[in-house]
């Protein structure tokens, strides 16, 4: 896959985000998915855009296939947390900047409502995927997001 500069994958997530966003929740039985790249590993994922959707997250989700997950998209950059109320899958969320470098990753627990805060204050991207997603494709901090 090409790589694809961040700001016109950012584009590309935003365009996506008004087409499948109209205040259909998260959990209906339907997905849209988009094909994504870290680190040379490919993965489907559902873009959060808006605030609902990022709250939303991947709750009430009773499965989530091997190289599915969510990517969150930010407003602006800064310090993100996440937590895992009604989620029972073990997920890693990865950390990403502006430039779609992955900066940090994290384990998240099922259904711990601890907040796991990103160190850097720089993230504009999250991708939640299963755990040890990262780990078993062998994707380290400084992978790019195509």
């Amino acid at each position: 896959m090409r790589p694809i500069a961040p700001f016109f994958l950012i584009i590309l997530i935003a365009l996506l985000g008004i087409r499948c966003s109209f205040d259909r929740p998260l959990h209906a039985d339907v997905y849209d998915w988009i094909k994504l790249e870290v680190g040379g590993a490919e993965l489907e994922a559902q873009i959060a855009l808006t605030r609902k959707e990022q709250a939303e997250g991947l709750m009430h989700r009773a499965s989530l296939e091997r190289n599915q997950g969510m990517l969150f998209v930010f407003s602006k950059a800064g310090q993100q947390q996440f937590w895992m109320k009604n989620t029972s899958i073990p997920l890693d969320v990865g950390f990403f900047n502006a430039e779609g470098k992955l900066v940090e990753v994290h384990p998240l627990y099922p259904n711990d409502r601890t907040p796991v805060r990103s160190r850097s204050d720089k993230i504009v991207m999250a991708l939640e995927m299963r755990q040890g997603w990262f780990a078993n494709h062998g994707i380290r901090t400084g992978a790019t997001l195509d």
